[in-house]
């Protein structure tokens, strides 16, 4: 009950300001909006920014962050942040106290997709291709920017559905020491005829951890049609596979859920089984 309290809360959050409660009504203030321009990208980008109840400016503490992407706040930001004030509530005290960053988006098929190999993938997503310059915003200026900014400790998490499951699982397997948790829900691994299963993850050294849902989901119309279903198992088979010793990955797959309606529950549950009770 109290979760669906927080997430009525942090919507009004978002709802015009209208004076219904007379002239001493006042915003309710979520977290933080900045914009930072990206010289990768040669664009504005909107990052919308929740920050922990015992955050302090000045203070010398340093915090976990996950990264949102499709983190506006007309996209996932409301509700995923809503989760995480949830899970660190005391008396749940599932996670740490954390930062999110709600990468708000602004060419999401051309941010979180690599160059296709075939024209038939080009005429799918026209403005496709683009992932290493994304990549590159946030190794170099976003990451950089909260750890210096907002104290933010190096690597965290990121969390990404869709076609930023896509792009999740890129960086996963190609620049892996980015974040050390990942969390791949419902990612779109039909992308250029499933090229990113063939991929061998990068080694390295340190502790990580993956965390990949799919819902009952079915075939995936394009090119070269995949049921996201096997290929989200796929792509599990082969991270347990992947010699990775440090490399802890955990499947799950939630029938009552489809496409549009998978993010949510995914996170939750990536929460509970990234931060267990013992490790508390």
């Amino acid at each position: 009950m109290k979760s669906i309290v927080t997430a009525l809360l942090l919507l009004v959050a978002h709802l015009p300001a209208v004076a219904q409660g007379g002239k001493n009504a006042q915003p309710f203030v979520l977290g933080r909006i900045e914009k930072l321009y990206s010289r990768q990208l040669s664009e504005d980008r909107t990052l919308n920014i929740y920050l922990p109840p015992g955050y302090k400016e000045g203070d010398t503490t340093h915090y976990p962050v996950i990264y949102l992407l499709d983190g506006g706040a007309d996209e996932d930001f409301i509700h995923i942040a809503g989760l995480v004030q949830f899970y660190t509530f005391p008396w749940v005290g599932r996670l740490p106290e954390c930062i999110v960053v709600g990468i708000a988006n602004e060419d999401r098929k051309r941010d979180f997709t690599f160059p296709a190999n075939s024209a038939e993938y080009r005429k799918i997503l026209p403005s496709g291709g683009g992932s290493a310059a994304f990549i590159a915003f946030l190794e170099q200026e976003l990451q950089p920017f909260i750890r210096q900014r907002y104290r933010g400790r190096k690597q965290g998490m990121l969390i990404g559905q869709s076609l930023g499951g896509l792009l999740a699982t890129e960086i996963l397997l190609k620049h892996s020491s980015m974040f050390d948790r990942y969390v791949i829900i419902s990612p779109s691994l039909w992308w250029n005829n499933g090229s990113l299963l063939q991929e061998k993850m990068v080694k390295k050294a340190g502790k990580q951890a993956v965390y990949i849902a799919v819902g009952k989901e079915g075939l995936t119309p394009g090119a070269a049609p995949h049921v996201m279903e096997v290929d989200a198992n796929l792509l599990a088979d082969q991270l347990k596979n992947s010699g990775q010793k440090n490399l802890e990955v955990h499947f799950d797959y939630l029938p009552a859920e489809d496409h549009g309606t998978i993010m949510h529950q995914a996170v939750s549950n990536a929460f509970k089984t990234l931060y267990p009770i013992s490790d508390q």
